[in-house]
């Protein structure tokens, strides 16, 4: 798993936007993992641990009753550099992020953030197929308009 946790650690970021809880979920994630490896071992592990993350991010949510976001324009402007996007497009996408529900923010990460196609996301998250579809697309729409919209650094709608 030590080869995968950057992965699951990327992916519990994008489904919370926070990078502590990230990490923490991420932890937690792989400790289940471990206590669980005789039914983890048989399967796709990698799949296995999206699932325990995708599960104690549900159940995060589940007991604090309602998920509290940042608003987008109280999230920090500057963030770790990674070396794959810009700091600016990360930034960019985490305020749209910010703006999806809980479930369209799950299902637009695993589906096109971390690339499963839709019946596991489906299988992961529990839900019928069209409900992945019809959920994606509706978050879809929300970041292309959030995306799309021109933005200066002065000044704010």
């Amino acid at each position: 798993m030590s080869a995968h946790a950057d992965a699951l650690l990327r992916t519990a970021w994008l489904l919370c936007g926070d990078a502590h809880r990230a990490e923490e979920l991420t932890q937690q994630a792989l400790v289940r993992m471990y206590a669980s490896w005789g039914r983890a071992g048989r399967g796709d592990e990698l799949a296995y641990a999206r699932r325990i993350l995708v599960n104690l991010r549900i159940d995060t949510w589940r007991r604090r009753r309602r998920e509290v976001l940042s608003a987008p324009e109280d999230l920090p402007e500057v963030t770790a550099p990674d070396e794959h996007t810009s700091t600016h497009d990360r930034d960019q996408l985490i305020r749209a992020l910010a703006l999806l529900s809980p479930r369209q923010r799950r299902v637009v990460v695993l589906r096109h953030l971390v690339g499963l196609p839709e019946a596991e996301v489906a299988a992961d998250l529990g839900v019928s197929l069209g409900t992945v579809k019809s959920t994606a697309s509706r978050g879809l729409g929300v970041l292309r308009a959030a995306l799309s919209e021109p933005t200066t650094e002065g000044s704010r709608r």
